[in-house]
Protein backbone atom coordinates (compact mmCIF):
# COMPACT_ATOMS: atom_id res chain seq x y z
CA UNK A 1 0.00 0.00 0.00
CA UNK A 2 2.91 1.89 0.29
CA UNK A 3 3.16 3.08 -3.34
CA UNK A 4 -1.26 3.75 -3.14
CA UNK A 5 -0.21 6.01 -0.64
CA UNK A 6 2.24 8.00 -2.21
CA UNK A 7 -0.20 8.37 -5.30
CA UNK A 8 -2.53 9.38 -3.46
CA UNK A 9 -0.52 12.23 -1.63
CA UNK A 10 0.64 13.10 -4.83
CA UNK A 11 -2.51 13.71 -7.19
CA UNK A 12 -3.75 15.22 -3.97
CA UNK A 13 -1.06 17.82 -3.94
CA UNK A 14 -1.98 18.46 -7.52
CA UNK A 15 -5.99 17.97 -7.38
CA UNK A 16 -6.43 21.61 -8.82
CA UNK A 17 -4.14 21.27 -12.20
CA UNK A 18 -5.86 17.99 -12.58
CA UNK A 19 -9.05 18.42 -12.38
CA UNK A 20 -8.47 21.56 -14.99
CA UNK A 21 -6.56 19.71 -17.32
CA UNK A 22 -9.44 17.44 -17.09
CA UNK A 23 -12.21 20.06 -17.68
CA UNK A 24 -10.01 21.22 -20.48
CA UNK A 25 -9.55 18.02 -22.35
CA UNK A 26 -13.88 17.63 -21.59
CA UNK A 27 -14.70 21.00 -23.10
CA UNK A 28 -12.13 20.62 -26.22
CA UNK A 29 -13.99 17.21 -26.89
CA UNK A 30 -17.47 17.09 -25.44
CA UNK A 31 -18.80 13.81 -27.11
CA UNK A 32 -16.30 11.77 -25.81
CA UNK A 33 -17.38 12.00 -22.30
CA UNK A 34 -21.25 12.16 -23.71
CA UNK A 35 -23.68 9.76 -21.58
CA UNK A 36 -21.86 9.79 -18.38
CA UNK A 37 -23.77 11.96 -16.24
CA UNK A 38 -25.57 8.11 -15.45
CA UNK A 39 -21.98 7.81 -13.44
CA UNK A 40 -22.49 10.54 -11.83
CA UNK A 41 -24.52 9.49 -8.47
CA UNK A 42 -22.72 6.33 -7.80
CA UNK A 43 -19.21 8.58 -8.67
CA UNK A 44 -20.53 10.19 -5.33
CA UNK A 45 -21.51 7.00 -3.60
CA UNK A 46 -18.20 5.70 -3.80
CA UNK A 47 -16.62 9.01 -2.77
CA UNK A 48 -19.06 9.55 0.54
CA UNK A 49 -18.38 5.75 1.65
CA UNK A 50 -14.84 6.85 2.00
CA UNK A 51 -15.51 9.71 4.04
CA UNK A 52 -17.83 7.70 6.08
CA UNK A 53 -14.98 4.93 6.85
CA UNK A 54 -12.55 7.67 7.91
CA UNK A 55 -14.81 8.77 10.90
CA UNK A 56 -14.59 7.28 14.14
CA UNK A 57 -16.41 7.67 17.16
CA UNK A 58 -14.17 10.38 18.53
CA UNK A 59 -14.88 12.57 15.79
CA UNK A 60 -18.09 13.37 17.08
CA UNK A 61 -17.19 13.69 21.21
CA UNK A 62 -16.86 17.80 20.22
CA UNK A 63 -20.74 17.92 20.56
CA UNK A 64 -20.25 17.17 24.03
CA UNK A 65 -17.52 19.11 25.04
CA UNK A 66 -17.64 22.08 22.44
CA UNK A 67 -21.38 22.53 21.42
CA UNK A 68 -21.54 25.65 21.34
CA UNK A 69 -18.58 26.62 18.51
CA UNK A 70 -20.00 23.31 16.70
CA UNK A 71 -23.61 24.58 16.11
CA UNK A 72 -21.97 28.11 15.19
CA UNK A 73 -20.14 26.73 12.81
CA UNK A 74 -22.80 24.35 11.09
CA UNK A 75 -25.22 27.28 11.43
CA UNK A 76 -22.99 29.84 9.94
CA UNK A 77 -22.92 26.90 7.51
CA UNK A 78 -26.45 26.91 6.39
CA UNK A 79 -27.22 30.30 6.52
CA UNK A 80 -24.13 32.24 5.07
CA UNK A 81 -23.59 30.55 1.84
CA UNK A 82 -26.90 29.83 0.62
CA UNK A 83 -27.61 33.67 1.49
CA UNK A 84 -24.33 34.74 -0.24
CA UNK A 85 -25.19 32.41 -3.10
CA UNK A 86 -28.74 33.95 -3.84
CA UNK A 87 -27.43 37.58 -3.19
CA UNK A 88 -25.10 36.25 -6.40
CA UNK A 89 -27.77 35.54 -8.62
CA UNK A 90 -29.40 38.64 -7.99
CA UNK A 91 -26.68 40.90 -8.12
CA UNK A 92 -24.98 39.24 -11.35
CA UNK A 93 -28.30 38.49 -13.22
CA UNK A 94 -27.32 34.87 -13.63
CA UNK A 95 -29.42 32.62 -16.09
CA UNK A 96 -31.91 30.68 -14.30
CA UNK A 97 -30.02 27.57 -14.10
CA UNK A 98 -26.78 28.34 -13.65
CA UNK A 99 -28.40 30.66 -10.56
CA UNK A 100 -29.81 27.36 -9.51
CA UNK A 101 -26.54 25.95 -9.61
CA UNK A 102 -25.28 28.40 -7.67
CA UNK A 103 -27.74 28.32 -4.94
CA UNK A 104 -27.58 24.31 -5.06
CA UNK A 105 -23.93 24.74 -3.91
CA UNK A 106 -24.45 27.35 -1.55
CA UNK A 107 -27.27 25.00 0.15
CA UNK A 108 -24.73 21.42 -0.19
CA UNK A 109 -23.03 20.93 3.25
CA UNK A 110 -19.42 20.84 4.17
CA UNK A 111 -16.42 19.24 2.03
CA UNK A 112 -13.85 16.53 3.23
CA UNK A 113 -11.18 18.95 1.44
CA UNK A 114 -11.66 21.46 4.51
CA UNK A 115 -10.25 18.91 6.80
CA UNK A 116 -7.25 18.82 5.38
CA UNK A 117 -7.11 22.40 4.57
CA UNK A 118 -7.48 23.76 8.40
CA UNK A 119 -4.79 20.86 9.39
CA UNK A 120 -2.16 22.52 7.42
CA UNK A 121 -3.57 25.82 8.46
CA UNK A 122 -2.77 24.99 12.35
CA UNK A 123 -6.66 25.25 12.76
CA UNK A 124 -8.90 22.72 15.21
CA UNK A 125 -9.07 19.66 12.88
CA UNK A 126 -11.11 18.11 15.65
CA UNK A 127 -14.05 20.75 15.15
CA UNK A 128 -13.23 21.05 11.44
CA UNK A 129 -13.93 17.37 11.23
CA UNK A 130 -17.31 17.60 13.26
CA UNK A 131 -18.56 20.81 11.11
CA UNK A 132 -18.10 18.50 7.88
CA UNK A 133 -19.54 15.24 10.04
CA UNK A 134 -22.69 16.89 11.45
CA UNK A 135 -23.41 18.96 8.14
CA UNK A 136 -23.47 16.20 5.60
CA UNK A 137 -26.00 14.33 8.02
CA UNK A 138 -28.02 17.20 8.26
CA UNK A 139 -27.66 17.70 4.25
CA UNK A 140 -30.52 15.49 3.50
CA UNK A 141 -33.25 17.52 5.48
CA UNK A 142 -31.39 21.10 4.86
CA UNK A 143 -30.38 21.43 1.18
CA UNK A 144 -33.72 20.09 -0.16
CA UNK A 145 -35.86 23.31 2.42
CA UNK A 146 -32.73 25.65 1.33
CA UNK A 147 -32.69 25.09 -2.77
CA UNK A 148 -36.85 24.74 -3.08
CA UNK A 149 -37.08 28.06 -1.07
CA UNK A 150 -33.89 29.93 -2.63
CA UNK A 151 -33.94 28.34 -5.97
CA UNK A 152 -37.80 28.00 -6.82
CA UNK A 153 -38.24 31.29 -8.58
CA UNK A 154 -35.75 29.99 -11.08
CA UNK A 155 -36.70 26.48 -11.55
CA UNK A 156 -38.93 23.51 -10.87
CA UNK A 157 -37.33 22.19 -7.64
CA UNK A 158 -38.57 18.93 -6.21
CA UNK A 159 -37.46 19.04 -2.88
CA UNK A 160 -38.84 15.25 -2.23
CA UNK A 161 -36.59 14.14 -5.47
CA UNK A 162 -33.15 15.72 -3.72
CA UNK A 163 -33.97 14.35 0.05
CA UNK A 164 -34.01 10.84 -1.51
CA UNK A 165 -31.17 11.50 -3.75
CA UNK A 166 -28.88 13.16 -0.92
CA UNK A 167 -30.26 10.07 1.40
CA UNK A 168 -29.23 7.65 -1.36
CA UNK A 169 -25.91 9.39 -2.32
CA UNK A 170 -24.85 10.90 1.10
CA UNK A 171 -26.52 9.40 4.40
CA UNK A 172 -26.52 5.62 3.60
CA UNK A 173 -22.82 5.91 2.27
CA UNK A 174 -21.35 7.97 4.79
CA UNK A 175 -23.42 5.40 7.50
CA UNK A 176 -22.22 2.26 5.65
CA UNK A 177 -18.72 3.82 6.20
CA UNK A 178 -18.91 4.33 9.92
CA UNK A 179 -20.36 0.48 10.22
CA UNK A 180 -17.39 -0.66 8.18
CA UNK A 181 -15.26 1.26 10.58
CA UNK A 182 -16.68 -0.34 13.42
CA UNK A 183 -17.07 -4.27 12.35
CA UNK A 184 -14.02 -4.49 10.41
CA UNK A 185 -11.44 -1.99 11.39
CA UNK A 186 -8.49 -3.67 10.49
CA UNK A 187 -9.88 -3.81 6.47
CA UNK A 188 -10.70 -0.10 7.18
CA UNK A 189 -7.13 0.71 7.95
CA UNK A 190 -5.92 -0.77 5.37
CA UNK A 191 -7.70 1.03 2.44
CA UNK A 192 -7.34 4.17 4.24
CA UNK A 193 -4.41 5.60 2.41
CA UNK A 194 -6.05 4.66 -0.80
CA UNK A 195 -9.44 7.17 -0.28
CA UNK A 196 -7.69 10.56 -1.13
CA UNK A 197 -6.90 8.60 -4.52
CA UNK A 198 -10.37 7.36 -4.87
CA UNK A 199 -11.71 10.88 -4.07
CA UNK A 200 -9.53 12.94 -6.57
CA UNK A 201 -10.24 10.34 -9.21
CA UNK A 202 -14.63 10.80 -8.69
CA UNK A 203 -14.47 14.09 -8.10
CA UNK A 204 -12.02 14.80 -11.39
CA UNK A 205 -14.82 12.23 -13.42
CA UNK A 206 -17.84 14.32 -12.06
CA UNK A 207 -16.25 17.19 -13.21
CA UNK A 208 -15.22 16.19 -16.72
CA UNK A 209 -18.73 15.03 -17.31
CA UNK A 210 -20.61 18.30 -16.04
CA UNK A 211 -18.03 20.05 -18.72
CA UNK A 212 -18.91 18.00 -21.04
CA UNK A 213 -22.27 18.11 -20.79
CA UNK A 214 -22.50 21.99 -20.32
CA UNK A 215 -19.70 22.95 -22.94
CA UNK A 216 -21.91 25.36 -24.66
CA UNK A 217 -23.16 27.21 -22.02
CA UNK A 218 -19.50 27.57 -20.79
CA UNK A 219 -18.47 29.50 -24.18
CA UNK A 220 -21.60 31.90 -23.36
CA UNK A 221 -21.49 32.65 -19.76
CA UNK A 222 -18.00 31.03 -18.68
CA UNK A 223 -16.60 34.01 -17.13
CA UNK A 224 -19.60 35.24 -15.00
CA UNK A 225 -19.75 31.85 -13.63
CA UNK A 226 -16.16 32.01 -12.50
CA UNK A 227 -17.08 35.66 -11.20
CA UNK A 228 -19.65 33.71 -8.92
CA UNK A 229 -17.93 31.21 -7.45
CA UNK A 230 -14.77 33.50 -6.93
CA UNK A 231 -17.28 36.05 -4.71
CA UNK A 232 -19.09 32.92 -3.44
CA UNK A 233 -16.10 31.23 -1.92
CA UNK A 234 -14.70 34.46 -1.20
CA UNK A 235 -17.44 35.96 0.96
CA UNK A 236 -17.81 32.36 2.71
CA UNK A 237 -14.10 32.38 3.92
CA UNK A 238 -14.51 35.96 5.57
CA UNK A 239 -17.88 35.76 6.90
CA UNK A 240 -16.95 32.93 8.56
CA UNK A 241 -14.28 34.07 10.40
CA UNK A 242 -16.11 37.31 11.02
CA UNK A 243 -18.71 35.17 12.69
CA UNK A 244 -15.88 33.44 14.57
CA UNK A 245 -14.60 36.37 15.33
CA UNK A 246 -17.32 38.17 16.89
CA UNK A 247 -18.71 35.45 18.97
CA UNK A 248 -15.53 35.27 20.59
CA UNK A 249 -13.83 31.82 19.26
CA UNK A 250 -10.34 31.50 19.37
CA UNK A 251 -7.44 31.75 16.59
CA UNK A 252 -7.59 27.85 15.71
CA UNK A 253 -11.56 27.42 15.92
CA UNK A 254 -11.97 30.56 13.76
CA UNK A 255 -10.00 28.58 11.11
CA UNK A 256 -11.81 25.87 11.14
CA UNK A 257 -15.17 27.45 10.60
CA UNK A 258 -13.48 29.96 8.03
CA UNK A 259 -12.67 26.96 5.85
CA UNK A 260 -15.54 25.28 6.35
CA UNK A 261 -18.21 27.62 5.71
CA UNK A 262 -16.01 28.87 2.49
CA UNK A 263 -15.44 25.57 1.02
CA UNK A 264 -18.62 23.14 0.13
CA UNK A 265 -18.65 19.52 -1.27
CA UNK A 266 -19.63 20.72 -4.50
CA UNK A 267 -18.87 17.11 -6.22
CA UNK A 268 -22.13 16.15 -4.09
CA UNK A 269 -23.93 19.54 -5.55
CA UNK A 270 -23.01 18.89 -9.28
CA UNK A 271 -24.46 15.55 -8.76
CA UNK A 272 -27.35 16.54 -7.42
CA UNK A 273 -27.53 19.42 -10.02
CA UNK A 274 -27.25 16.85 -13.28
CA UNK A 275 -30.04 14.52 -11.98
CA UNK A 276 -32.04 16.69 -10.96
CA UNK A 277 -31.53 20.09 -13.08
CA UNK A 278 -29.01 20.55 -16.08
CA UNK A 279 -25.39 20.28 -16.90
CA UNK A 280 -25.48 23.96 -16.90
CA UNK A 281 -26.71 23.87 -13.18
CA UNK A 282 -24.12 21.90 -12.73
CA UNK A 283 -21.44 24.28 -13.64
CA UNK A 284 -21.25 26.19 -11.26
CA UNK A 285 -20.21 23.22 -8.58
CA UNK A 286 -17.38 22.19 -11.16
CA UNK A 287 -15.69 25.29 -10.98
CA UNK A 288 -16.20 25.49 -7.56
CA UNK A 289 -14.28 22.17 -7.07
CA UNK A 290 -11.07 23.72 -8.91
CA UNK A 291 -11.99 26.73 -7.17
CA UNK A 292 -11.87 26.73 -3.51
CA UNK A 293 -9.01 24.00 -3.28
CA UNK A 294 -6.60 26.60 -5.06
CA UNK A 295 -7.87 29.20 -2.72
CA UNK A 296 -8.27 27.20 0.43
CA UNK A 297 -4.76 25.98 -0.22
CA UNK A 298 -3.28 29.96 -0.42
CA UNK A 299 -5.32 30.35 3.15
CA UNK A 300 -3.99 27.42 4.52
CA UNK A 301 -0.62 28.54 3.09
CA UNK A 302 -0.60 32.00 4.58
CA UNK A 303 -2.09 30.63 8.09
CA UNK A 304 0.24 28.10 8.31
CA UNK A 305 3.05 30.80 8.97
CA UNK A 306 1.41 32.26 11.65
CA UNK A 307 0.84 30.53 15.16
CA UNK A 308 -2.51 30.34 15.88
CA UNK A 309 -1.68 30.78 20.29
CA UNK A 310 -2.30 34.34 21.16
CA UNK A 311 1.44 33.98 22.79
CA UNK A 312 4.08 31.67 21.18
CA UNK A 313 8.29 31.78 22.17
CA UNK A 314 10.40 32.88 19.28
CA UNK A 315 12.79 30.21 18.93
CA UNK A 316 15.75 31.97 18.07
CA UNK A 317 16.00 33.98 21.68
CA UNK A 318 13.48 32.69 23.63
CA UNK A 319 11.33 36.06 24.05
CA UNK A 320 7.51 35.88 24.17
CA UNK A 321 5.98 36.96 21.40
CA UNK A 322 2.20 38.45 20.99
CA UNK A 323 0.49 37.65 18.25
CA UNK A 324 -3.07 37.80 16.78
CA UNK A 325 -5.11 37.92 13.68
CA UNK A 326 -7.16 40.80 13.01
Amino acid sequence: MDGIATLSAFVGRWFALIVVVAGGIALATPDTFAGGGALVPYLLMVIMLGMGMTLRATDFAIVARRPWALLLGVAAQYVVMPGVAWLLTQALSLPAAVAAGVILVGAAPGGTASNVMVYLAKGDTALSVAMTSVSTLLAPLLTPLLVLWLAGEYLPVDAGGLFTSIVQIVLVPVLLGLVLRLVVPRVVERVLPALPLVSVVGITAVVVVVVAGSADTITSVGLVVVLAVVLHNGLGLALGYGIARVTGMDVSARRAISIEVGMQNSGLAAGLATVHFSPAAALPAAVFSVWHNVSGSLLAGHWARRDPAAGRVDGRDGVLVRETER
